[in-house]
């Protein structure tokens, strides 16, 4: 067997109008079904990228308020996933300046050589890296580049 791509993320969600917000009106994706339709709410909702790669990119599940919280700290399960907002810092300013507008916090913020990256949580507590590959950093001819050492990042 052989991997083509990472088709799609599903998160299981507490409040999914206070995800679909996060996921859609500050990170800019394409709710493509989900909400209310014809006086029937759903309890998921389905994104895609603006590129429209896929049907769906990413898909929320509501499992309720009272649902148990992502544990804290160092555990077995997801850290966290990347999503590429750019190939330029230009784009990752213009990211930040977004996340401030909506009073999103920024928990981390790292130069990978290959990637520079900022780190945030959704409403759920998961974490999100939105990053722009580096110019000029040949990862496919010396791989090693990806495992380089983190520093701050400077934007």
């Amino acid at each position: 067997m052989e991997i083509k791509e990472l088709g799609h993320l599903v998160l299981y969600v507490s409040d999914l109008d206070a995800s679909a917000h996060f996921y859609g009106q500050v990170l800019g994706w394409r709710m493509i079904f989900g909400g209310e339709r014809e006086g029937v709410r759903f309890s998921a909702a389905a994104f895609s990228a603006p590129s429209n790669r896929t049907h769906h990119e990413l898909l929320l599940i509501e499992v309720g308020k009272d649902s148990a919280a992502i544990p804290a700290g160092r555990r077995v399960g997801m850290y966290h996933f990347g999503l590429k907002v750019g190939d330029s810092d230009d784009e990752l300013r213009a990211a930040l300046a977004t996340l401030k507008e909506h009073n999103v916090p920024v928990v981390g913020a790292s130069d990978h050589t290959v990637t520079h990256s900022l780190y945030v949580l959704d409403p759920d507590g998961n974490e999100v890296e939105l990053y722009i590959d580096v110019p000029g950093v040949d990862w496919k001819s010396d791989p090693s580049l990806a495992m380089a050492g983190i520093k701050p990042l400077v934007l």
